[in-house]
């Protein structure tokens, strides 16, 4: 398993000038570090948020710190297809270099999307599977393209029930939450495989960012969860937790390394995956089950309406 060197930080990522870049989820956690730290090299950055108000906030957080940087908000909410689609429609820019899907939701109460689907994998999965197709064409007018899958460490223990995946017959708030991550996975490596099929020169990657101190436990859909959670909540993130551009860590080195195979897998190299510096993991199941991959990919296209890159 190579290892990053130590050295490896942030003023490590080479100038990205020139690069069109789509953060989900920017307007806080990983994904407002993620698109900060992709502005301040550089990039023409688009903060794809579900609230344009908390967007334009973060917007202007990112521009306090780095005045002068190319970036801009646009509305998208990934529990809604027909928010994809307009956010796909009115893109705009022609090409587009890289995709971080980022935004998700954790352990949140049972609640479906606006297209029926079970929360957690309606918005994790589908809805990030929904935007990466319908955002194809652009990225396959980019010279290297890459797509960046922010999956989660529980997925190791999670188990991919195709029977299962929509609430249809129980709901378990932290089982749903590890398939609909581990659904990220085997997603971001079936992309690879269909884009090596055809010759495309898109990179397709996936991260795990480690335990890391963002609002998805707390906000959103937990919000209302009551006092007790959001104290015990925010006391374990407190104590437990490394700071949120550790965190980051993770998406902005696949997205931004320039030797980075396709198929690459990025987790912290700590214990469990919970924290320490980027490391490149190829032993994950999921990565090479090719059978539960397509089925999922199957079923996906079958849920969304979005069709791309037939096998």
């Amino acid at each position: 398993m190579p290892r990053v060197p130590r050295t490896w930080t942030f003023d490590s990522i080479p100038d990205q000038s020139g690069r069109l870049a789509v953060v989900t989820g920017a307007n806080s956690g990983i994904g407002e570090v993620t698109a900060g730290v992709l502005a301040r090299r550089g990039a023409h950055v688009v903060l794809a948020c579900r609230s344009p108000e908390r967007g334009r906030a973060a917007l202007g957080r990112l521009l306090a710190e780095t005045p002068g940087a190319r970036a801009e908000v646009r509305r998208l909410d990934l529990a809604d297809l027909a928010s994809i689609r307009a956010f796909a429609d009115g893109w705009g820019h022609g090409r587009l270099d890289l995709l971080v899907n980022n935004a998700g939701v954790a352990m949140v109460p049972f609640a479906r999307t606006a297209d029926g689907f079970e929360s957690q994998f309606g918005i994790n999965h589908l809805g990030s599977f929904a935007l990466t197709g319908l955002l194809l064409p652009h990225l396959l007018a980019a010279p290297d393209p890459r797509v960046v899958a922010v999956s989660s460490e529980g997925q190791r223990f999670a188990r991919l029930d195709l029977s299962n995946l929509n609430a249809e017959r129980r709901y378990r708030t932290d089982a749903a939450y590890g398939q609909s991550k581990r659904a990220n996975l085997y997603f971001a490596a079936e992309l690879q495989r269909r884009a090596d099929a055809a010759g495309l020169t898109l990179r397709s990657m996936a991260v795990a960012p480690g335990l890391t101190r963002t609002n998805v436990l707390t906000g959103g859909a937990n919000s209302d969860r009551g006092r007790i959670y959001q104290t015990l909540i925010r006391l374990l993130i407190r104590v437990a937790f490394r700071p949120t551009p550790e965190g980051a860590k993770t998406s902005l080195y696949a997205a931004t390394v320039a030797d980075l195979t396709g198929g690459t897998y990025v987790v912290p190299d700590g214990p469990l995956q919970l924290r320490g510096e980027p490391v490149r993991r190829d032993r994950e199941r999921a990565l090479h089950d090719t059978d539960t991959a397509r089925r999922l990919w199957e079923l996906s296209e079958k849920l969304t309406g979005v069709s791309f890159l037939k096998a």
